[in-house]
């Protein structure tokens, strides 16, 4: 090959490198120029269903924080126990625990508690009193292990026929004696009654949503109508109060015009958001004649919520005893309710109730 052939090779050689490396030069700054546009911020992991992000990737990275209720998470399946409510039983223990508490009529004029743990591990809970079957279908619907001392003759064939989960203390040893006159002395724990759970071999946890449906942050009603003082009265015997603390944005409860405390901690029982459920009921046909009741919990009826220092007329709805029970403001929109501990007060029809 001669000299002057060398020399074309080699040029034409050089010339390629050269555009080699100018077309990469080229790429590279394209690419920087697409991930530095105009986007600014951090990016937000599990913001959307899309998996689109918005952020300077030269940012922080940032996972997304669940600021919403806490208290309704995790897996855990609810505990309802039955709980004492007459006069030797106050005062009760653990109910500021819960985050969820029924109280309903029973006879005499009484009432009963049935208050929902998840997750909160109180040290003593009770006094624990028996079933009686109106409150199975709220254990059923908030898909809860039943914790009671006993059972009217209608609860203990409703358990079983509905094949309900539950924890007697008439069978099982997960309880204690205070030393209280008469039968409200009988208390446990939430460890005593997991390990009865466990032993029985009930599943313990739940996919199961909250039957209430919480709000992300804390809302207010908007009503216009205020919430400072609630009376309920559930007969000649038996009547409980809230009163508004506006510092802590919470309804403090009173019973009998005596404020309702924890026996052990003195601290007093309180509710974030209260509902007042009407209700008809009657003397039950009962073979023992103890004056047990019948509560029409099934179909829909009128009430009230409160939370926040107002309050607003609803409707309850609830189309048979495993259905969870909905509710709805007047214009038909289903309620969401903020995060906190709520008190369900299923009154008689004729109850009186005033909200001032």
């Amino acid at each position: 090959m001669d000299k002057k052939k060398i020399i074309i090779i080699s040029s034409v050689c050089a010339i390629c490198i050269i555009a080699i490396i100018a077309i990469c030069i080229v790429v590279v700054g394209v690419s920087k120029d697409n991930n530095s546009g105009d986007i600014s911020g951090d990016i937000l992991l599990g913001s959307g269903d899309s998996g689109d992000v918005s952020g300077d990737v030269s940012g922080d990275v940032v996972e997304e924080v669940y600021t919403g209720p806490k208290i309704f998470s995790g897996d855990a399946r609810p505990i309802a126990v039955m709980i004492d409510n007459e006069m030797g039983a106050r005062p009760q223990a653990g109910l500021n625990d819960a985050y969820l508490i029924y109280e309903i009529i029973i006879e005499g004029g009484e009432t009963r508690y049935m208050a929902f743990f998840k997750g909160k591990m109180p040290e003593k809970i009770g006094p624990i009193r028996s079933s009686r079957h109106y409150f199975l279908d709220y254990a059923m619907e908030n898909d809860a292990i039943y914790v009671h001392f006993g059972w009217s003759p209608l609860a203990q064939s409703d358990i079983k026929t509905y094949g309900i989960n539950n924890i007697n203390g008439i069978y099982d040893n997960f309880f204690w004696r205070e030393k209280i006159k008469g039968w409200h002395n009988a208390f446990t724990s939430m460890e005593n009654i997991m390990t009865y759970a466990n032993k029985k071999k009930y599943r313990t946890t739940s996919d199961a949503p909250s039957v209430l449906t919480y709000n992300r942050e804390d809302e207010n009603i908007e009503s216009e109508m205020t919430a400072n003082k609630i009376s309920l009265k559930y007969s000649g015997l038996q009547y409980s109060s809230y009163t508004y603390d506006k510092e802590s944005k919470t309804y403090l409860r009173a019973v009998r015009g005596e404020e309702h405390r924890d026996r052990w901690t003195n601290e007093q029982f309180y509710a974030k958001n209260i509902l007042i459920l009407r209700m008809k009921n009657e003397l039950l046909n009962d073979p023992e004649n103890k004056g047990r009741q019948q509560l029409y919990n099934i179909g829909e009826g009128d009430g009230y919520y409160i939370t926040n220092g107002e309050y607003e007329p609803i409707k309850w709805k609830k189309p048979d005893r495993k259905s969870v029970t909905t509710y709805y403001d007047m214009q038909g929109n289903k309620i969401t309710f903020n995060d906190g501990i709520t008190w369900v007060n299923i009154v008689p029809l004729k109850a009186d109730v005033t909200i001032e």
